[in-house]
């Protein structure tokens, strides 16, 4: 093959590859210093209750009878506002957000979450942490 033409066509097929890609959100990497930003509401029932239920109100850890609070499907909302977990008034002191970036200790849950998720508990405590 002519040497012009394998330069154009490899010219041709880089640039269908970049502009080809697309990035609706961009999540910074784990402990960059970076944050994430929420601008959509948020609210407990369809964001935050199944962040919880999947990852912390599980079998020993923050179910019914395991530690506090207890994040289970019933009793999140009410555990959360009535053990102090949250400051609307100074949402990034949230004892429940301290701990989901590790302020408190060990990071919850252990293995960690998505600095998105950690964004969007901390939206939603700014935005009234309502019981929606």
């Amino acid at each position: 093959m002519n040497k012009k033409i394998f330069g154009f066509t490899l010219a041709i097929v880089s640039i269908v590859f970049v502009t080809g890609c697309y990035k609706d959100r961009v999540v910074p990497p784990s402990g960059s210093g970076q944050t994430v930003v929420i601008t959509q509401t948020v609210t407990f029932t369809n964001d935050i209750l199944p962040i919880f239920t999947k990852n912390c109100a599980l079998s020993g850890c923050h179910a019914s009878g395991g530690k506090k609070p207890d994040l289970s499907a019933g009793s999140a909302y009410n555990s959360l506002t009535s053990g102090n977990y949250l400051s609307t008034s100074t949402p990034e002191t949230s004892e429940i957000y301290q701990w989901l970036i590790g302020k408190r200790g060990t990071q919850m849950p252990i293995s960690g979450l998505d600095p998105t998720i950690n964004a969007m508990v901390l939206a939603w405590i700014k935005q009234g942490a309502k019981n929606d």
